[in-house]
């Protein structure tokens, strides 16, 4: 009796902590975000916070991935059933070179500079020992900007990142799902490219087409859209490429007007019938910049989401909607 009401007593964070390892850092994601498009979540969270928030993040999304994958495929009865049958191959923080399940690994060395990829590298995924669909298998992938956490699925077929914060937001609302302390905003990113224009054009004009062609969102005419560009690390990642670089593309991206402009060409290209309305969008494209460490400097990567209007805000400026009401802007 005495320890029930000790765990009840217990912070959330101490919580996750009897739970949840941090998983390591997954030092394939540089070079496999430059190989082809990857879907995730960007999450902001409380700056020397990253740790609590990382517990706090995979303990929401380890439920409500799971439960996406469970509806999609049809194959389990029910989501608990689901949760037993699964095991978190994650990569603990200490030293005896072991994952959470007792497998071993390697260890990993780092090297004299601090960058690079490492040798001997642990595969630090955040993963299940069971069917490919119904896993919940997501790398933590480490970034050169705090308060910031970015969590990518490794596979092509993931979940639908939109349905699953969608889902989230709906449970918060009700109540069913306590408010997070540590983690601000959860951006879903649907699909991720080297910022270059062609490259971001087919992105944006791919999940637009399939923004318009879901039926679950209803579209008046013309259609109303608004772009978010959210450039974290700006200033750093401009001072570090080379002046005299070859590709001037990846400068001109930089400059916000210039990526605006790419991105409506791309809305307008699959929706003749529509106008920019910076107030009440029906769709909202959003690209962030990756502050992704281990890139080389002049190779940039975005995250690109198209989404729907209850999903974002347009106060002061066009954004993923706080995960808690009341969250400084400047948090997002």
């Amino acid at each position: 009796m005495t320890e029930e009401k000790e765990e009840e007593e217990l912070k959330p964070w101490e919580q996750h902590s009897r739970v949840i390892s941090i998983p390591r850092f997954d030092y394939n994601s540089p070079s496999s975000l430059l190989q082809r498009s990857h879907s995730g979540f960007l999450l902001t969270c409380t700056i020397k916070r990253e740790k609590s928030a990382t517990k706090e993040a995979i303990s929401i999304l380890h439920k409500y991935v799971g439960h996406n994958n469970i509806e999609n495929s049809q194959r389990l009865e029910s989501s608990n059933t689901a949760g037993d049958s699964k095991r978190r191959k994650v990569c603990t923080d200490d030293t005896g070179g072991k994952c959470a399940d007792g497998a071993e690994i390697n260890s990993i060395e780092e090297d004299s500079a601090g960058g690079g990829l490492q040798k001997n590298e642990c595969h630090s995924s955040v993963k299940t020992a069971t069917n490919a669909e119904t896993d919940f298998d997501m790398s933590l992938v480490k970034l050169t900007r705090n308060g910031l956490l970015l969590l990518t699925f490794p596979r092509e077929h993931s979940p639908n990142t939109i349905n699953i914060v969608s889902n989230i937001f709906q449970s918060l609302g009700s109540g069913s799902l306590k408010s997070p302390v540590w983690c601000h905003r959860i951006f879903p990113i649907q699909a991720t490219c080297v910022l270059k224009e062609k490259e971001l054009q087919a992105t944006v004009s791919k999940l637009v087409l399939q923004f318009v062609n879901d039926e679950q969102n209803k579209l008046s005419r013309p259609v109303k859209f608004a772009v978010g560009y959210n450039r974290r690390g700006f200033e750093e990642k401009q001072n570090k490429i080379p002046k005299d670089t070859k590709d001037s593309d990846v400068l001109a991206l930089l400059d916000r007007n210039k990526c605006f402009t790419i991105v409506a060409a791309a809305v307008k290209e699959v929706v003749s019938d529509s106008t920019v309305d910076l107030k009440s969008p029906e769709l909202s494209v959003l690209v962030e910049l990756l502050p992704i460490s281990g890139l080389p400097s002049e190779l940039l990567v975005v995250g690109v989401s198209v989404l729907p209007q209850k999903l974002v805000t347009t106060k002061p400026r066009l954004s993923i909607r706080a995960l808690v009401s009341g969250t400084n802007a400047k948090n997002g």
